[in-house]
């Protein structure tokens, strides 16, 4: 666990949460093994300013989506149409 914390800049505390948040939701068996996948981040330098589409008056909220096989999907309310179509199809492909 210790090297899989450190290959992933993670303590192993929060790999040991992740786990047990898992478990308590049922979406995850210790038969079924871990699967980790890599997340980026790109410099600031390196982003581009957009301009946000909804006006600053309307609440962002947060949004659950259950999907098939128990798994459950939350974003905010604001969030691109492309962007939340590869987000599910991501998910339900995990």
């Amino acid at each position: 666990m210790t090297q899989v914390a450190q290959r992933h800049e993670v303590t192993r505390q929060q790999i040991y949460a992740w786990r047990h948040e898992l478990k308590r939701k049922g979406l995850w068996s210790p038969d079924a093994g871990a699967l980790f996948l890599p997340a980026g981040m790109v410099p600031a330098m390196d982003l581009t300013m957009v301009e946000d589409r909804m006006p600053a008056a309307t609440p962002v909220v947060w949004v659950e989506l259950r999907l098939a096989k128990g798994r459950v999907l939350r974003f905010e309310s604001n969030i691109d149409d492309a962007a939340l179509s590869r987000l599910i199809r991501a998910v339900d492909a995990a």
